[in-house]
């Protein structure tokens, strides 16, 4: 408990002191304004996405389970339909044509 509550006075200090600062009279300019703004959009698009990649996962994990598994129904009533073929063996000779 000694270091949670010297970790939260920490944090209370440093929240008085951000809150009493005197008001900056700084300028930025329209570079390094425009580049700021390029790195928040860009965090924010990398954060986005990789939230959005971890709660689309399972989702895509269960659709391609189910496309394999119609897939698979599929082929077993194509096999089921399909007349039995004779197989033809043919070898090649390596020039491209079959003997």
């Amino acid at each position: 408990g000694d270091f949670l509550s010297q970790m939260f006075r920490l944090f209370a200090y440093f929240l008085i002191l951000m809150t009493v600062t005197p008001i900056a009279s700084a300028y930025i300019g329209p570079g390094s304004g425009i580049s700021i703004v390029g790195s928040l959009l860009g965090l924010l698009a990398t954060i986005f996405l990789a939230v959005g990649a971890i709660v689309i996962w399972p989702y895509r994990r269960m659709l391609k389970k189910r496309m394999q598994k119609k897939s698979e129904e599929n082929d077993d009533e194509d096999t089921q339909a399909r007349a039995p073929r004779e197989s033809v063996e043919t070898t090649d000779a390596g020039d491209g044509n079959a003997t």
